[in-house]
């Protein structure tokens, strides 16, 4: 069976950019529409986004849209509203841990999760969250994670489509990712080598494709440098700094004084400017907040020294590896010069694959949203042609 034929159907086709005003909610609001793949979302979100001026009233609507979902019997939809609205629910609200369960226990449902398709990996002084999907006679195994923000659950439809196309698939969350950080409280690293160490050698697995989405990019990148048994690379956008993406987030104006302020170590400045411009922004707000929690961070300052470890420029050469690069056109997080020095960084890989989606692909937005099934047939197909 043709890969296309396994992916076909399973994720829509479109980028809608009349969902919300703001590009940002606009974007998560279609994120979670594609992995859903439910039309009615569309038309559900259309009719709340005009009562929608905040992150709070965009909570309470997502948090009502899933009660409705949950009503009709429909627990995908239910589960992504409530990933949705917990997206946004602040750290500290006890309401966030409430809603990131229940998305849980919904997808669990929803795909029939067995108790021997769960497994608690022992990390450190905690655990790392992990599933396995294991079809009949598989033909290679496939490990995969995601970045910054997301749940290795959030991930099921892309890993269900690449385990019904023949593939072992080993999905979970490493340090700073989802019950990892909020039941294990471990804090994002940025040697990743080390959970993925952990993965292989807990499930005794070689000769694996190893998979990184969004922030994953460059978690994918890091750990295949240090360790062999990763054999195939996909770099699902790339992400080679981390840094950048944040700097990217800033006022133009303020990027030079920013950058000053890092380097000269002057935390208090920095601290006092960004609390400034978090009032101003949301977006910026969110990713601040969201930084410090993932990291481990008390303060802003702290969060973004962390920031600048992420950066593959120094372990590129290292990669040895098969490795396929995806990136988005318009990519409103990584910008589009890191795809091209990432891969001019890889200077030992074995081959190197670069494929970049358009809009004319739908799929020019981060992580491909607006055509996801695209991209995992891109995958597959590549897949394919390493093993000739």
């Amino acid at each position: 069976m043709s890969n296309n034929k396994i992916v076909k159907g399973r994720f829509p086709i479109g980028f809608y950019n009349d969902l919300h005003p703001d590009f940002s909610i606009n974007f998560q609001m279609n994120r979670f529409y594609n992995w859903s793949n439910d039309e009615d979302m569309l038309k559900e979100m259309r009719e709340v986004s005009p009562n929608i001026h905040n992150y709070e009233e965009y909570i309470s609507k997502f948090l009502e849209l899933s009660e409705k979902s949950l009503k009709q019997g429909n627990k995908l939809k239910a589960a992504y509203y409530l990933r949705g609205a917990e997206f946004y629910i602040k750290e500290s609200s006890p309401e966030k841990h409430n809603c990131r369960k229940r998305f849980i226990s919904l997808m669990q449902e929803h795909y029939n999760i067995e108790e021997n398709q769960y497994f608690k990996v022992p990390y450190e002084n905690g655990f790392l969250s992990t599933y396995r999907f294991t079809p009949e006679n598989p033909k290679g195994t496939f490990v995969m994670f995601g970045g910054f923000d997301s749940y290795i659950e959030e991930l099921f439809p892309m890993a269900m489509t690449i385990k019904d196309s023949g593939y072992d698939v080993v999905c979970f969350e490493g340090p700073g990712q989802g019950v990892t950080l909020e039941d294990y409280k471990i804090p994002m690293t940025h040697e990743w080598e080390k959970p993925v160490k952990t993965i292989l050698d807990f499930f005794q697995l070689d000769n694996v494709t190893l998979f990184g989405l969004s922030l994953g990019g460059y978690f994918v990148i890091r750990a295949a440098a240090f360790e062999n048994r990763v054999k195939r690379v996909v770099a699902d956008d790339i992400c080679a700094d981390f840094y950048e993406l944040v700097l990217r987030q800033l006022p133009l104006n303020l990027k030079e004084k920013f950058n000053d302020l890092i380097i000269g170590q002057k935390s208090k400045e920095l601290n006092t400017l960004l609390e400034r411009l978090a009032k101003e922004s949301l977006m910026l707000e969110w990713a601040i907040n969201q930084g410090m929690h993932t990291t481990g961070s008390q303060t802003p300052y702290d969060f973004l020294s962390k920031v600048t470890l992420y950066n593959t420029t120094e372990i590129s050469e290292k990669v040895e590896q098969d490795v396929l690069l995806l990136a988005a056109q318009d990519d409103h997080y990584i910008p589009l010069n890191q795809f091209f020095e990432q891969g001019k960084d890889l200077k030992n890989v074995r081959s190197l694959t670069m494929r970049m989606f358009t809009k004319k692909e739908n799929a020019q937005n981060h992580c491909h949203i607006g055509n996801v099934g695209l991209s995992i047939e891109v995958i597959l197909n590549w897949l394919e042609e390493m093993k000739h």
